[in-house]
């Protein structure tokens, strides 16, 4: 059992994964202090001098109330800014050059005469060739 355990942590792609899920942690820490340093600042500007940025309150006859119910939209802005950022360069940092790299392996084994298993036969394909099988048991 431990040395199942051992070679299933041991794989390449499980440990790829872990660098990945780091790496984007990391990153993401990153992006969200830009976005809440540069961008929350110059999305609160749009929302007035005397507001607490771009958003609104519910109507309320207290000002408690009102400071309670505040919606504030430049949060959600910078939440879907930091994930397609984040998103973003985790794209170009990990998926873009795994492909390139996936490309020239196939290219490599290519040109060196490799061919990869062909893909499966398709349920069709199956069923027309047992349906040939058995029209040629029937004949003899």
């Amino acid at each position: 059992m431990v040395k199942g355990f051992r070679d299933f942590i041991m794989r390449g792609n499980v440990i790829e994964l872990a660098i990945a899920v780091v790496i984007g942690v990391a990153f993401q820490a990153m992006v969200d202090s830009f976005v809440s340093a540069f961008i929350t600042p110059l999305l609160n500007t749009f929302g007035g001098a005397s507001s607490n940025g771009l958003g609104f309150s519910f109507r309320s006859s207290t000002p408690a109330l009102a400071e309670a119910t505040y919606v504030n939209i430049s949060a959600m802005i910078n939440a879907i800014i930091v994930f397609l950022l984040t998103a973003l360069v985790v794209y170009l940092a990990l998926v873009l050059p795994m492909n390139k790299l996936a490309e020239r392996k196939a290219a490599k084994r290519a040109a060196a005469g490799i061919v990869d298993d062909p893909e499966p036969p398709s349920q069709e394909e199956l069923l027309a060739e047992i349906r040939d099988l058995l029209k040629a048991q029937q004949r003899n």
